[in-house]
């Protein structure tokens, strides 16, 4: 499983495609190295719906004529900009839950950890974990947004902590670290929530 990846726009917000056939947050300006990078696509998904994580999301969606799947709550991201940057307006075409599901020929399951936004998901794959804004390497995603949640992050955090197995992990912002080595540091900030 191939995982390509490159940061974009004035906040470095991670854009990745697996396989050539799953794009995962297509930020600003991101399409063009998408266009180039990508066979025959098959879908793009959210993290969550930050601006600098779906600016791209209609471009991508028209051009390949492909879905884009974000979690129920976090889809009213992608039609009222919340920050006033306004992003291009987009329907999203599945709302995710919690759960497995098979896109294209990719099993993927989808798990809920709100707190930086209602819908902040991580997308993991049978070999990776996609963390979006929720946890970066030895950091978390911002609570003080609109939105944003605190005490869900707790409660995330702690249901993190949980996950028994490690895995590489991308975030979308920064490097990628692994599961377990965030296990190491999570505890920490929940005294600072």
């Amino acid at each position: 499983m191939e995982v390509l990846a490159r940061p974009f726009g004035e906040f470095q917000t991670n854009c990745y495609i697996v396989d050539k056939k799953i794009i995962i947050d297509p930020g600003i300006g991101a399409f063009e190295w998408i266009r180039e990078n990508v066979k025959d696509p098959v879908a793009i998904i959210n993290t969550h719906g930050h601006f600098d994580h779906i600016w791209d999301d209609k471009k991508v969606k028209e051009y390949f004529n492909i879905p884009i799947y974000i979690h129920k709550n976090d889809a009213f991201f992608l039609e009222n900009d919340q920050f006033g940057f306004n992003p291009p307006k987009v329907k999203p075409d599945f709302l995710l839950n919690e759960g497995n599901y098979k896109i294209g020929d990719f099993y993927i399951l989808i798990r809920h950890f709100p707190g930086h936004t209602p819908g902040s998901i991580t997308v993991e794959t049978s070999k990776f974990l996609f963390s979006g804004d929720f946890i970066f390497d030895g950091s978390i995603g911002r609570v003080d947004f609109p939105y944003s949640n605190p005490e869900d992050m707790k409660k995330s955090i702690k249901k993190f902590l949980k996950i028994p197995y490690d895995k590489k992990m991308y975030p979308g912002h920064g490097f990628a670290t692994t599961i377990k080595k965030a296990q190491k540091f999570l505890p920490m900030w929940l005294e600072y929530l």
